[in-house]
Parts: C-alpha cells; sequence; structure tokens
C-alpha cells in the first residue's frame, strides 16, 4: 500500500483563485480511508478532512472539498488566501478486510 502526490512541485495562485492537490495511491484493499493535512512551519500538522470508504467523509471546513477514485485523491481548496500557504500531506489509512 503506498500514497504519493502527483506534482512535488510547490503551487503558485493567487487570493481568491482555486487550488487543486492531488496524490495517487495504490492499495488492494476496499476498506481505506484518505486524509489530508496542513503543516505551517515549526507547527505539528493540523486535520483538514477524511475522505472514506463507503461515502464516509469528514469535512469541518466548507473551502475544502475532496474527489476521490480507486487510485487517486484530491484537495481543493476555494478561494485560497495567505494563510493557507503551508505544507500539504495526503494519507493513507487501510483497515482490515
Amino acid at each position: 500500500d503506498s500514497i504519493e502526490p502527483k506534482d512535488k512541485d510547490n503551487i503558485i495562485s493567487k487570493e481568491g483563485e482555486s487550488v487543486t492537490l492531488s496524490c495517487s495511491y495504490d492499495t488492494s484493499s476496499n476498506n481505506i480511508s484518505l486524509y489530508w493535512y496542513r503543516q505551517y512551519p515549526n507547527r505539528i500538522p493540523q486535520f483538514i478532512l477524511l475522505k472514506g470508504a463507503q461515502s464516509q467523509s469528514d469535512i469541518p471546513d466548507s473551502r475544502f472539498q475532496s474527489a476521490t477514485s480507486q487510485t487517486s485523491t484530491e484537495l481543493t481548496i476555494k478561494s485560497v488566501t495567505l494563510s493557507d500557504s503551508a505544507l500539504y500531506y495526503c494519507a493513507l489509512r487501510v483497515g482490515a478486510q
């Protein structure tokens, strides 16, 4: 099981625009959860959202949206602001079959 960003370069945007980040993952399991986090310099990562199997999701901030396929997950940030400048992580959790 693995997950990695599709684009490893910095993403540059103007305030007010939407930005989409993508990760590709590989697993044989159907019981998965996909997480997104962001980390500011010298801070611990902050939970952004969870998108799981069986349509389970936890998205506390409506500016964030996620689309998921069998092999990838996307995080879209609507109306970006300067405070969205951070390092973003995607994570894959594989549950028991």
